[in-house]
């Protein structure tokens, strides 16, 4: 109870600061884990709730797959359209995706990122928290929709901040050639893993690789000098529902994502995957 209670004070602190000082317009990215609610994690959505937050996008935002945002982004010139301006990310590669989340992508034609720690793929390696890890035949649904452009999430998830060079480089070509050799695409876009930004030296080795790179913290990513290889992700939990879903979505929420940063940086602070 104490913890919820915290919570929703941090969220409420969050509203007046988004009021106080509104956020810069751009480009927000939003981060999904699962859809279905078959697990009691805050990112496993119900496929109810997820499908109306699909329709919301579709109906009042201009929704942009991560290659068309990246050249608007690399263009630097704010769009005449007034609209929020969204991209949709998945993260890790369950099979939920294609069971709940791909049908309602479908439904609503809302194109998606899906960012693949391939490991968990290849020996279908269970993900924790009870996430089954999907098939490459079903991989191979998800890229013959259409819809879904195939990222990078490394090959075991590993944490680029606190790996040597040498392995991050076999991280993120194993991933890359892993990818190629069932799917038959080569992935443009990086997604960090845990959202945690890597050393310098990694950093480069991501930079060398992909077109994009992402990282957290709730935020849109503005029209002008965004960089497109630490591009922010807002991501979206159980209890936003829609009311803190359009929030994000209208780049707000910055508070509750920079004190979510915090708990997690010391969370995370012994883990390397």
């Amino acid at each position: 109870m104490e913890q919820d209670a915290a919570k929703t004070a941090i969220r409420r602190a969050a509203v007046v600061h988004d009021r106080l000082r509104p956020a810069p317009a751009g480009i927000t990215i939003l981060i999904y884990h699962r859809v279905g609610a078959r697990t009691p994690m805050s990112v496993d959505l119900p496929t109810s709730l997820f499908d109306e937050q699909m329709a919301f996008l579709a109906e009042r935002c201009r929704v942009l797959s991560l290659t068309d945002a990246a050249e608007v982004l690399e263009a630097g010139e704010q769009p005449s359209d007034e609209r929020p301006h969204v991209v949709v990310t998945f993260d890790d590669g369950t099979a939920d995706f294609v069971d709940e989340a791909l049908p309602v992508l479908e439904r609503h034609g809302v194109p998606a990122t899906y960012y693949l720690a391939t490991e968990f793929i290849d020996r279908q390696q269970p993900f924790p928290d009870g996430g089954i890890p999907m098939t490459w035949s079903a991989a191979k649904e998800v890229v013959a929709s259409g819809l879904v452009d195939i990222g990078s999430h490394t090959h075991t998830h590993a944490l680029l901040d606190r790996i040597p060079p040498t392995e991050a480089a076999h991280e993120l070509d194993r991933s890359i050639a892993v990818i190629e050799t069932h799917l038959g695409v080569t992935p443009e876009h990086f997604a960090y893993p845990k959202a945690l930004l890597g050393t310098p030296q990694n950093e480069f080795e991501v930079r060398t690789r992909f077109r994009t790179a992402t990282i957290g913290r709730t935020r849109p990513n503005p029209w002008e000098g965004s960089d497109l290889h630490r591009l922010t992700r807002s991501p979206i939990q159980v209890s936003d529902g829609m009311d803190f879903f359009e929030r994000k979505v209208r780049g707000g929420m910055r508070l509750e994502n920079d004190v979510r940063d915090l708990v997690n940086r010391w969370r995370y602070r012994g883990a390397t995957s």
